[in-house]
């Protein structure tokens, strides 16, 4: 019976000796330091006004040699851009909303979930939806904006890198707070 028990004693303090095997780590992403929030009005000769991040360039498209009210806004320091699209509309508003809404359902394949919130502003005359997509989809954000009358701008958020919803978190998180403040200053001229 000595012997037995000096056996596992001698082999508990033998196990205790070795050494751990290692545990695979998950892989980190960078931390992104972004400083506080803060905006400015853009205006020019189309017809809507709203305010924009500083960190943001607001850059003009230009067809056929003349400058459209479609609008590039360059993310800055989030390494992307808001795809952002203005129409004069001449088709029922029915048709802008199915589309916005169809370009939104074509990445469910990818997300994990899809979030949606109206907005109403019938002082502003402004009504639109903002859509949050989840998971590793190309376009994190949608949304679109119109009068229900005559104009309609729609928007798409894309980032220059590979959809990682985990890596992008950080940045969503920020991105998201400037496109609600964006959507909620958001006017039109006539």
């Amino acid at each position: 019976m000595k012997n037995y028990l000096l056996l596992i004693v001698v082999a508990v303090l033998t196990n205790a000796c070795k050494e751990q095997l290692p545990i695979p780590k998950p892989p980190l992403y960078l931390r992104s330091d972004l400083p506080k929030h803060e905006y400015v009005k853009y205006t020019d000769n189309c017809p809507y006004d709203f305010e924009v991040s500083k960190l943001y360039k607001v850059n003009a498209v230009i067809e056929n040699g003349t400058t459209t009210c479609h609008k590039e806004i360059d993310l800055g320091p989030l390494n992307g851009l808001i795809s952002f699209s203005y129409i004069d509309m001449k088709e029922p508003l029915s048709v802008y909303v199915n589309y916005s809404n169809d370009k939104v359902g074509e990445h469910k394949i990818k997300a994990t979930g899809i979030e949606s919130e109206n907005y109403i502003s019938k002082e502003k005359k402004v009504y639109g939806t903002f859509f949050k997509l989840q998971g590793d989809v190309a376009t994190p954000f949608q949304f679109y904006l119109t009068d229900s009358v005559k104009n309609f701008v729609n928007g798409v958020v894309y980032f220059n890198s590979r959809p990682n919803y985990d890596s992008l978190r950080p940045s969503l998180d920020y991105l998201e707070q400037d496109l609600i403040h964006m959507i909620n200053t958001f006017e039109w001229k006539n």
